[in-house]
């Protein structure tokens, strides 16, 4: 007997849908070919042993199982639960009502329990999309697939109750999930902009980065308070847009990082460690997965201590600041993942951690601070929009009681600055603020006058700043427009987008 059971597997951030046919017949083996991996292969004993659990038996004949299509590599345990399905109801022990109506996946514990599997999201979208009524999952899966609307999504803890379901269809393990409700929810802020006292002109740098998407260089001494501003940073981020959040939930579904299931609602915030890999960074592997650049998709990419990452770290991700995306190219296949995220990098201004001109610094001379700063290519600096000096906060800033402006005051200024960009790039479906633009848009959005010309030209010059830099300074001006709700870029827009370039700056090496 001949039975097919639908299920799904997952190529980058996206699904496709897989067909697994089961033929039993007389003889015995047990055959199965689709280009399954390893933890594909291994099902047979894990689905014995469930199915043994659950009072049922495997036939004692000849086995055959094949996953078409047959030239895409099949990965992980969570086939187990359609493949055990299609044998038992080969063999006739389960007889189930619109077989061909479901996506089936998860993967079995010896007992008969359903694990969760990686990618419950792209799965259900892409069921969606073939037109089937609804998939069939384990039950910690259930909030995560359910977020796909006009879609039934049933969750079940144990394999005796999908085969229940199958069998009687009932309502007892339907999972809904009410997703504007979710992404109205704004929750209180814990780490808030008001508890940093000082730092005026810093916290004004933050909120243009954040009006704009720009990356951000700090640099200051040990204590200044770097990390403290960039764990701060996502607070007056504007909250994420519904397409936003189904594309952050994926790669994270896709990477096995969903905890409790549901929607992501808040931007990411990701702070590897110095020690991390370039593939852990920016994703790949013998089984590609997502990095850390991927995973914090539509958030901020927090590199504490930049210049103690291995320099073929940084190296890596120059071409995804540009691209917004990374590619990974396998002999058999390419995948891509999208990688749009905020840089705010953190460093200290010398070897010695303090400013060359600090007391407690010994001093450095210039070749001693090349060298250091050699940790960091020119390219990726260029690829940071700011770059601004963190000084420690004087004693009498600290002793202040009153509390500073609040997250959510300058993130009502980032929102209005934002609202400007989405009507100015309404037209353009891959732009959605300042820091994307190209060189053709920002000739059309970033035109200056005469006298701001020549004041950048001034610049230019005497700092010796590349192309690169030029558009850089031009995009950080048309956000300080925008935050102030103008459409002429003035002069004085230039001149503090130029004092953004603090790395740039004659005399910054000592």
């Amino acid at each position: 007997m001949l039975t097919q059971i639908f299920g799904s597997a997952v190529f980058g951030i996206d699904a496709q849908q897989i067909t697994i046919e089961v033929h039993i017949h007389p003889g015995v083996g047990y055959h199965l070919v689709g280009l399954p991996d390893n933890a594909v292969k291994e099902s047979n004993h894990r689905i014995a042993a469930a199915v043994m659990e659950c009072g049922l038996k495997l036939p004692g004949k000849r086995i055959t199982i094949n996953m078409a299509p047959a030239d895409l590599r099949k990965e992980g345990a969570a086939y187990d639960v359609p493949i055990a399905l299609g044998i038992l109801i080969a063999s006739g022990q389960v007889v189930p009502q619109e077989l061909e109506r479901w996506v089936i996946m998860g993967e079995l514990s010896l007992d008969g329990s359903l694990r969760p599997v990686r990618g419950a999201l792209p799965m259900a979208l892409q069921a969606k999309a073939d037109g089937f009524r609804g998939v069939l999952l384990p039950a910690e899966n259930g909030q995560e697939a359910a977020i796909v609307d006009d879609l039934e999504v049933h969750a079940f803890n144990h394999l005796t109750d999908l085969i229940d379901f199958l069998q009687s269809y009932h309502q007892e393990n339907l999972v809904t999930y009410d997703l504007s409700a979710q992404l109205a929810y704004q929750p209180q802020t814990v780490l808030d902009f008001e508890d940093v006292k000082g730092q005026e002109s810093i916290k004004r740098c933050m909120e243009v980065a954040a009006a704009g998407g720009h990356n951000i260089l700090l640099i200051g001494p040990p204590g200044a308070g770097k990390t403290m501003l960039a764990k701060r940073l996502p607070s007056i981020l504007p909250p994420m847009s519904t397409e936003e959040a189904l594309e952050t939930t994926k790669i994270h579904s896709v990477a096995g990082q969903m905890k409790g299931g549901g929607i992501i609602y808040q931007r990411p915030f990701r702070a590897p460690h110095h020690t991390i890999s370039d593939v852990a960074l920016v994703g790949g592997g013998t089984y590609p997965q997502p990095g850390e650049i991927s995973l914090a998709h539509h958030g901020v990419l927090f590199l504490d201590e930049l210049p103690e990452f291995k320099r073929s770290v940084l190296e890596v991700m120059r071409q995804p600041l540009e691209d917004r995306e990374v590619t990974i190219a396998r002999a058999k296949f390419t995948l891509t993942y999208p990688a749009s995220f905020m840089l705010v990098a953190s460093m200290n201004p010398t070897p010695s951690g303090y400013f060359h001109d600090d007391k407690i610094s010994s001093g450095h001379s210039a070749a001693e601070m090349q060298r250091y700063l050699g940790k960091i290519s020119g390219p990726l600096l260029d690829r940071i929009d700011l770059h601004v000096e963190v000084q420690p906060v004087p004693f009498e800033k600290l002793a202040q009681t009153p509390l500073a402006e609040s997250s959510s005051a300058i993130r009502e200024r980032v929102m209005a600055a934002r609202q400007r960009q989405a009507k100015r790039f309404a037209n353009l479906p891959n732009i959605h603020h300042n820091a994307e633009m190209n060189t053709k848009q920002i000739r059309a959005y970033c035109s200056i006058s005469a006298s701001s010309l020549a004041l950048l030209k001034s610049a230019m010059d005497r700092l010796r700043l590349s192309a690169r830099a030029y558009d850089r300074i031009l995009k950080v001006a048309r956000t300080i427009a925008d935050l102030e709700g103008v459409d002429a870029i003035a002069d004085a827009h230039i001149a503090e987008a130029i004092q953004y370039r603090s790395l740039d700056r004659e005399g910054w090496l000592g």
